[in-house]
C-alpha cells in the first residue's frame, strides 16, 4: 500500500512538473493559418480593381467561413499601386519570405502579374491571378492558376458577331500593353476572316492616356464601328470623349469588349453607353438564381457598389482555393493545392466555369450584351452567348 501511494505521489509530482514546463499536450496546438497574399491596387488609376477584388474576398470569407479544413484563413492585403511591376515583385518577394504566405493572388494588370511570377515559381507558392487578361500569364510560371479572363477569350466571340451584323468596317483602339495587343490581334482576325476590312489599329498609351486623337483619326476615317479594349477604369473617359467628339451622331458604332461597360462603372457612363454592344464573361444583369444573391449580398456589404467581372474573378478565386483546401485535408503544401485545382469545374455566379488541367487557365462562356437603361441604372444586357470558350492563344 506505503509503495502503491509512493507511486501515485511520483506520477503527480512529475505529471506537474512537466506541465509547469510547458512539454505537457494538454491541449492540442491551434491550426496554423493558411496565409494568403493578395496584391492589388487599391490607389492609383486602377484602384476600382483593387477594391472590388479586395471586396470580393471578404464577402465569401463571410459567406464561407473563415477557416476551412482546420486552417484559419488569413489575408494579407498589399497596395501595388497598379502601376509600378518591381512593387508588385518587391511585395511578392516580402510575403512569401517575411511573412511566409503560402498562396498569391489578385494581380490586377499584366505587368503586374510577370513580375511576381518567378517569385512564386521559386517559393513553389501557388498564384491566383483574379485579374490580368494577357493570354500568356500561365506560361510564365507553372504555379498560375487564373480564375478571371484573358482578353482574347472574350474578344473572339464578338469579332465573329461583328462580322454576322452588318458591320463591314473597323477601326481598332486599344490601349497599348499585353491584353491590349492581344485583343487586337484577336478582333483583327476573327473580324477579316468573316469578310469584314480593319481600316486602320489604333494604340494609346496605357499610362495618362488622352484618346482625343485617337477618335478624331477615327472621325476621318469614317468606319462602320469602333472596336475599343481599355482596362477597367478607363471606360468612362472613352464614352464620354466619343460621344463629345460626334462620333456616334456621325453614324459610327462603338462595339467593345465588357472592361469599357465595367458595371462598377455603368452609372456615371450612364446614358453614353445605351446601345453599346460588348462582349464579356461577367453582367451584373446575368440572370440566375446565384447572380442575384450574389449581387444582392455585395452590393448590401459595399454600399454604393455594384460588383463587377473583378470581383467575379476574386470570388472564384476563393472558391478554388477552399475547394483545393478540402481535397487536400489541410496541407497547405503549394504543388498539392495546384495539382488540386486542375480540372475543378462549378457554377460561378457567372455561368459554368472550369480550370483547364493543361493551361491552367479558366473555361467559361462569353456573353454578348448590350448596355440599356434599366431599373434607374444602366445595365449590360446578355442577348446572345457561346458557351465553354477557351484561351484561342495568341
Amino acid at each position: 500500500m506505503p509503495g502503491t501511494m509512493n507511486q501515485q505521489r511520483r506520477q503527480l509530482v512529475l505529471g506537474a512538473a512537466a506541465l509547469s514546463a510547458g512539454v505537457l499536450p494538454v491541449v492540442a496546438r491551434a491550426a496554423e493559418p493558411l496565409k494568403v497574399g493578395l496584391i492589388v491596387p487599391m490607389s492609383g488609376p486602377f484602384a476600382s480593381t483593387g477594391r472590388q477584388i479586395d471586396a470580393a474576398v471578404k464577402l465569401f470569407i463571410q459567406q464561407n467561413g473563415a477557416s476551412v479544413a482546420g486552417r484559419p484563413v488569413e489575408i494579407l492585403l498589399k497596395d501595388d499601386g497598379g502601376v509600378a511591376p518591381d512593387v508588385t515583385k518587391r511585395l511578392a518577394q516580402e510575403l512569401v519570405a517575411r511573412d511566409k504566405v503560402q498562396v498569391l493572388a489578385g494581380f490586377g494588370l499584366t505587368p503586374l502579374a510577370f513580375a511576381a511570377a518567378p517569385v512564386a515559381t521559386q517559393a513553389k507558392v501557388p498564384m491566383i491571378v483574379m485579374a490580368a487578361a494577357t493570354s500568356s500569364i500561365p506560361q510564365r510560371s507553372p504555379y498560375i492558376v487564373r480564375t478571371g479572363f484573358t482578353l482574347a477569350q472574350v474578344t473572339a466571340p464578338l469579332a465573329q458577331w461583328a462580322g454576322k451584323s452588318k458591320i463591314k468596317s473597323v477601326v481598332t483602339l486599344v490601349s497599348d500593353y499585353g491584353p491590349g495587343l492581344d485583343a487586337e490581334k484577336v478582333f483583327v482576325k476573327g473580324f477579316t476572316e468573316g469578310g469584314g476590312k480593319v481600316v486602320d489599329t489604333l494604340r494609346a498609351p496605357l499610362r495618362n492616356p488622352d484618346y482625343a486623337p485617337f477618335l478624331a483619326r477615327v472621325r476621318d476615317l469614317k468606319p462602320d464601328a469602333l472596336f475599343v479594349f481599355v482596362p477597367s477604369g478607363e471606360g468612362a473617359a472613352v464614352l464620354k470623349q466619343f460621344t463629345e467628339r460626334g462620333l456616334a451622331a456621325a453614324g459610327v458604332r462603338l462595339i467593345c469588349t465588357g472592361d469599357v461597360l465595367d458595371d462598377d462603372l455603368m452609372a456615371s457612363i450612364g446614358p453614353a453607353s445605351v446601345g453599346v454592344v460588348s462582349s464579356h464573361h461577367y453582367s451584373a444583369a446575368h440572370a440566375s438564381a446565384e447572380n442575384k444573391a450574389y449581387v444582392e449580398a455585395f452590393s448590401k456589404a459595399n454600399p454604393g457598389m455594384r460588383p463587377n467581372f473583378h470581383s467575379v474573378g476574386a470570388y472564384d478565386g476563393m472558391h478554388l482555393l477552399y475547394h483545393a483546401l478540402k481535397q487536400t485535408n489541410g496541407d497547405s503544401n503549394g504543388d498539392k493545392l495546384l495539382a488540386a485545382m486542375k480540372g475543378v469545374a462549378w457554377t460561378s455566379v457567372r455561368g459554368p466555369v472550369s480550370i483547364d488541367a493543361a493551361t491552367r487557365d479558366i473555361v467559361q462562356t462569353v456573353y454578348i450584351r448590350k448596355a440599356e437603361a434599366s431599373a434607374g441604372s444602366y445595365y449590360n444586357i446578355e442577348f446572345d452567348q457561346v458557351d465553354k470558350v477557351r484561351d484561342p492563344g495568341v
